[in-house]
């Protein structure tokens, strides 16, 4: 591996990592931009077919080094901006999110009718999510515990497979987004002033088992939309599409988060004085309210400079991404 490659694998893993922070944006269209997308979904089939290549594993390392790196610096200053600009930062990641539509379509041209079964089928998937996070938004917009965190990482997985599909928004609808950040930007805290009974907490609780979800979602995910794209190819970008497009429908703008009164129950216990008093903003539950004309126009603005963000990355990477991994 030539130095200027190894450059690019690195860049390529820390816009990926950044990526998996942002919902809306792809981890693939971000390996995309960076040119290295084709060799890294090689090196996972390589792994993941128990071929154990030298070359894989360095392309892997970096991309994967490089990216843990990024998520650990980046968790956050994004879940501060997220917390306190909630309507500004949603509306962004809508149009992050639409962004990667063009990148699907293009491997999908030109559609079939299984594509746009396919695609409806994603929709209502991402219609049920979005339903059932607004259905808990009473309790809290958040969900805890390891096994949650080990779905989070199964899912999120499948965007460092195929361009448009983002892990970040994946982990917003399951309820889990906040939660996640929170706890990598306590191990990094923890890590800084080398405080090991601290940093293991966030390891044990969310860290490990997001990690084992996502190492082991890769290696799963991978095989099955390399299979699935090879006998179902139409279906299964149209399903990719449908969630895509679908995933718009969780990210409404215009809600903030508020704190909760004394005596309320609270994630199934009555708060008092002192639980709420140890409350950060990240953990209060969010309500929709009604936005103002200007509110309105700025959401506009954002989403298009989202939208426009998302395609200008897409279109740095040279061409279209390949119609179905190869290895």
């Amino acid at each position: 591996m030539s130095p200027k490659s190894g450059v690019r694998y690195l860049l390529g893993g820390v816009l990926m990592g950044l990526a998996n922070l942002v919902p809306g944006i792809s981890g693939g269209t971000m390996l995309l931009a960076a040119g290295v997308y084709p060799r890294f979904i090689e090196a996972l089939a390589d792994l993941s077919s128990l071929r154990f290549r030298k070359s894989a594993f360095a392309v892997l390392g970096l991309v994967g080094a490089a990216a843990a790196v990024a998520i650990l610096l980046g968790a956050g200053p994004v879940k501060d901006v997220v917390v306190e600009h909630r309507w500004a930062m949603y509306s962004l990641f809508i149009g992050l999110t639409l962004g990667g539509v063009p990148v699907l379509w293009d491997m999908a041209r030109p559609p079939s009718r299984g594509f746009w079964v396919g695609a409806a089928v994603g929709v209502i998937a991402m219609a049920a999510l979005a339903w059932l996070q607004v259905a808990g938004s009473g309790e809290g917009a958040h969900r805890e515990g390891a096994p949650m965190m080990f779905v989070a990482g199964v899912a999120g997985a499948s965007a460092m497979i195929l361009p448009g599909v983002s892990g970040g928004y994946l982990l917003l609808v399951l309820g889990v987004y906040i939660p996640v950040l929170s706890a990598i930007d306590a191990l990094k805290e923890a890590l800084k002033a080398n405080d090991l009974a601290s940093a293991s907490e966030p390891i044990l609780g969310v860290v490990l088992p997001v990690g084992v979800g996502v190492a082991i979602g890769i290696l799963l995910i991978s095989n099955l939309i390399k299979l699935v794209l090879e006998r179902y190819e139409q279906p299964t970008l149209g399903v990719l599409m449908g969630l895509l497009v679908g995933a718009v429908l969780g990210l409404w703008p215009f809600q903030e988060g508020v704190a909760p009164q004394v005596g309320e129950v609270f994630k199934g216990k009555v708060l008092t004085a002192e639980r709420l008093a140890e409350l950060t903003p990240d953990k209060y539950p969010t309500v929709f309210y009604s936005p103002s004309f200007t509110d309105v126009m700025m959401a506009a603005g954002l989403v298009g400079l989202g939208y426009l963000i998302t395609t200008l990355v897409a279109k740095i990477g040279g061409a279209s991404p390949q119609r179905r991994p190869r290895g």
